[in-house]
């Protein structure tokens, strides 16, 4: 009879999970389960709100705002979604190019004000061109996955119902952020220019990746066993082997310093957040020792 424990858990499908949740990667210490039906970018209310997951990916972001309410939830050194965001701010390719600049007092459609594909649009609109984010006009579609937030006072809700990649073809908004399987779509046209080799310039000028999702833990879990957690970490690395250790799916707190450094940064910048967080506080004394 198997002595594995069930953890509840949510994770999505990616290169670096598929060993994983397809059974290839299995323990005699723990037994991962996971969500039927569920998409984790779906269910991160539930994560923060019910704690309703063991082991769970959550947005850096939502983790952060979570985790700045009181939210017992620690991080694990996996990065299983990072991107270059360049591509997805997006305009209706049939109308005029929009410089980014051109965004100040106009529309733009984003599915909520507080996502991590957001914020990390907004620092490259600020940085990297100048624009103040504050005089954009933010169409949002959904609340903030922590519930007592607060949107900007240059924010809106979109009518109850509509679409936003409709809103923007029909001329209602200037440009949109949009998921990244949106994209290609022949409708579309990135308004940054070259998105590709401006994501190797960011690249370039800041050492890092723009880290989306990591995963998490509760804070029970790691005080009640930690070795189960320590479990779970080598679980996700033979993983992540299996996938060929992607390059934009670091694991390690080292591996991941800069990255978090950065984001944290520009997390605080925004306002998301109650001050600006050290990377080690985000871990604890298991998590922080996983990896090489």
């Amino acid at each position: 009879m198997s002595t594995a424990a069930p953890l509840s858990a949510l994770l999505g499908d990616y290169p670096v999970t598929h060993a994983l949740k397809q059974g290839r990667v299995r323990s005699p210490r723990v037994q991962l389960d996971f969500a039927p039906g569920a998409t984790p970018a779906t269910a991160f209310k539930r994560v923060v709100h019910g704690l309703e997951f063991d082991v769970a990916e959550l947005a850096l972001v939502t983790f952060l705002m979570a985790r700045d309410r009181g939210a017992p939830l620690v991080l694990l050194p996996a990065v299983v979604v990072a991107r270059f965001q360049h591509p997805l701010l997006v305009r209706d390719a049939s109308r005029a190019a929009l410089a980014p600049r051109e965004l100040e007092g106009r529309r733009v459609g984003v599915r909520s004000y507080s996502v991590t594909t957001g914020m990390w649009i907004r620092s490259i609109l600020a940085e990297d061109h100048g624009v103040d984010c504050a005089r954009v006009r933010w169409v949002t579609f959904e609340e903030a996955h922590v519930a007592d937030f607060e949107d900007p006072p240059n924010v809106e809700r979109a009518p109850a119902g509509r679409d936003m990649l409709a809103m923007l073809l029909a001329g209602e908004l200037d440009a949109a952020i949009v998921a990244e399987r949106a994209l290609p779509d022949a409708r579309l046209a990135s308004v940054i220019i070259e998105p590709a080799a401006a994501a190797d310039a960011w690249r370039a000028k800041h050492g890092a990746l723009q880290i989306n999702h990591m995963v998490t833990v509760k804070e029970s879990l790691v005080r009640t066993d930690p070795d189960a957690v320590r479990e779970v970490w080598r679980l996700l690395s033979e993983s992540r082997e299996a996938a060929g250790n992607p390059e934009l799916n670091p694991f390690g707190l080292e591996a991941n310093r800069r990255n978090l450094e950065v984001a944290l940064e520009r997390i605080r910048r925004q306002g998301l957040v109650s001050r600006r967080y050290a990377v080690d506080e985000l871990f604890d004394e298991t998590t922080r020792a996983l990896g090489p």
